[in-house]
């Protein structure tokens, strides 16, 4: 006959089995909560208004960054359309051995900026938080404007420079003073597309800025116009 207290042992094991498997099940649903819920990319990646049309606050985030570390917000847009076409939860493909046994990611990039966990890490001693998210474009565009800040001062790159901002983004300030990127045909054409596509978003916020500034109830003109 069983014991009273191992009847007790046997019900509490039972409910903290349960506890555990709603605890996993709640994570799971949280993390693919956070990319269901997060914005959907733009449909026109062309036109810097109609980005920001679509996601006003986007337009703050980068002003924000701007006026804080020094990338201009065209050059900014540019770079996170290039390494994520603006989606927030995007991570490098896995290999596949064997066409379905899947084997680790070639890299560690994940989110809007595709940001590696070493120089993730960096970013929040540094300048961000505990806090900061990968997938969250407040810190994707302030993590940009901070790594563009330190190539200016490693490297010397202007922040006006967005095609070599980018090489030195993609290989490091070391690996571009090395000069690495220059055997690298891919890169290289990434970073010419990085820098027609941020003349063409400055272009056009030109032409569309005033629509962002002082839409708010708290923003009085001319303060919170740049």
């Amino acid at each position: 006959m069983r014991h009273p207290v191992d009847n007790f042992i046997v019900a509490s094991s039972a409910a903290f089995a349960r506890l555990r498997l709603w605890a996993s099940l709640s994570l799971v649903l949280l993390l693919s909560g956070c990319a269901t819920f997060a914005p959907n990319p733009p449909q026109d990646q062309s036109n810097i208004c109609e980005i920001f049309r679509e996601q006003p606050s986007w337009y703050d985030y980068a002003q924000e960054s701007e006026e804080k570390w020094g990338t201009p917000i065209a050059t900014q847009m540019a770079f996170i359309q290039q390494e994520s076409s603006f989606r927030s939860h995007i991570r490098p493909d896995r290999k596949y051995y064997l066409g379905f046994i899947p084997g680790p990611r070639p890299s560690s990039a994940k989110g809007y900026a595709q940001a590696q966990d070493p120089v993730w890490g960096e970013y929040e001693d540094q300048a961000g938080s505990l806090f900061a998210r990968r997938t969250h474009m407040k810190h994707a565009t302030d993590f940009i404007g901070w790594y563009n800040r330190r190539s200016q001062q490693q490297a010397g790159i202007s922040l006006t420079n967005p095609e070599h901002l980018y090489y030195a983004y993609h290989e490091g300030a070391g690996g571009y003073q090395r000069g690495t990127f220059r055997g690298k045909p891919q890169v290289l054409s990434a970073g010419r597309q990085v820098a027609a596509r941020a003349n063409r978003y400055q272009a056009q916020l030109n032409a569309c800025e005033a629509e962002f500034q002082c839409r708010k109830f708290y923003q009085v003109w001319p303060f919170c116009r740049s």
